[in-house]
């Protein structure tokens, strides 16, 4: 009865927690958004080709100019018919069709003229078999435990985008409200898949404090080295939002460094937590401080390899320009000093300090709660262990 009830109350607690979360969804997309850009009599469609009617297919092998194609349009408000296009030739916008290729249609509408001009190819099916096939992958291999993670991720990735987004741009500190988020994402993600227990609890708390200290290492490296969050390649069109609403375009970029180091802290601080327990399950006479050098020790082998995930993958994502600064042979002044360079030399060396001062706060909050909870359990159980020992010592004495 008392694991029906407390089943109950999990379930109830659970629905309560599902109710606010979706009126904060509500709320917080509940904006009207300034106008930036004239989109009025322009729709993004779906269509067909049918026809190529003039390619742009050089004897040289290589395409210059525009296709001229008839498109079988598959929504919006053309459905149906049959319309003449064009495709640019450009390798971010239009596409090399062939008779037969879905693609998306960009239709204007102005009066009696209409221009339809290929936007891409349509990649929405390419990317959710991906998706899907990911899931499968995660699911089968995982069991439940993917499943949860996938379920985890999922809201996480609706936080970020329905009310991280729509905070920010309603005007709240983006540092702040990161912080808030990803404070969220982490308990919601460490109940979901390890459940409420000391280990959950440490491993967010390190997991908190891991993001926290990225952000402040960012600040102040881009104080003494002046960069700021106006130090970006795009700030022109930063700067024309935050002429048109009431983001603060300064803390994108450090509100950025919180959510890229948020997965690889959230891992070190899952399995130094974990690693504790399981060493304090197995050998439970360990004293307090011979059990936080053992959490300090599995810490620093998942450090390395951690803060290099970290900083590849920064590496990967400005491998481009990296590229083209070699390429072009700039002098080592030149490099160091380059905001770009600055930038992501700020992003990985802030979110890897993260994760180093992770791994000591995790241990030492999970050796703190593995010690306090026997406390609480012996003191709620004394009197029944006392009754149990009095019959054996009974036994004895009648001997």
């Amino acid at each position: 009865m008392n694991r029906i009830k407390l089943n109950w109350k999990k379930i109830t607690a659970a629905i309560i927690m599902l109710i606010i979360y979706i009126a904060v969804l509500i709320y917080c997309n509940n904006i009207d958004k300034a106008e930036l850009i004239s989109t009025e009599g322009q729709t993004f469609d779906k269509a067909t080709v049918v026809e190529i009617t003039h390619d742009n297919l050089q004897e040289d092998g290589n395409r210059y100019g525009n296709q001229e194609i008839i498109l079988e349009m598959k929504s919006g408000p053309l459905k149906g018919q049959e319309v003449e296009a064009i495709s640019p030739n450009g390798n971010l916008f239009g596409a090399n069709c062939v008779e037969g290729m879905d693609v998306i249609a960009m239709v204007s509408v102005s009066g009696d003229t209409q221009v339809v001009t290929v936007y891409s190819q349509d990649r929405t099916a390419a990317v959710y078999g991906f998706a899907i096939f990911f899931i499968l992958c995660v699911c089968l291999i995982g069991g439940w435990k993917g499943f949860k993670s996938i379920l985890s991720l999922a809201f996480t990735g609706i936080t970020i985008f329905f009310i991280l987004f729509p905070l920010i741009y309603r005007g709240y500190s983006p540092i702040f409200m990161s912080v808030i988020i990803c404070a969220i994402a982490t308990v919601f993600s460490m109940s979901m898949i390890g459940g409420f227990s000391t280990k959950t609890v440490a491993a967010t708390i390190g997991t908190v404090f891991g993001v926290i200290a990225s952000a402040v290492a960012a600040l102040v490296f881009g104080h003494f080295a002046g960069i700021t969050g106006y130090n970006v390649s795009d700030i022109e069109t930063l700067n024309f939002l935050a002429q048109r609403t009431p983001i603060h375009i300064g803390e994108l970029l450090f509100s950025g460094i919180i959510i890229s180091a948020l997965g690889a802290v959230t891992d070190v601080g899952v399995s130094v937590a974990s690693a504790i327990q399981e060493i304090h399950i197995n050998n439970p006479n360990l004293g307090k401080r011979k059990l936080f050098i053992s959490g300090i020790h599995v810490g620093r082998d998942m450090m390395g390899t951690m803060v290099d995930t970290l900083i590849l993958a920064y590496v990967g994502t400005a491998l481009s320009t990296l590229v083209t600064n070699f390429a072009y042979d700039f002098s080592y002044n030149y490099l160091i000093n380059s905001t770009n360079i600055g930038v992501e030399i700020m992003q990985s060396l802030a979110g890897s300090l993260g994760i180093v001062l992770a791994v000591p706060i995790t241990a030492l909050v999970a050796v703190e709660l593995i010690y306090r909870k026997p406390k609480a359990e012996k003191e709620a159980a004394g009197q029944p262990e006392q009754e149990e020992k009095k019959p054996a010592g009974i036994a004895v004495s009648e001997n």
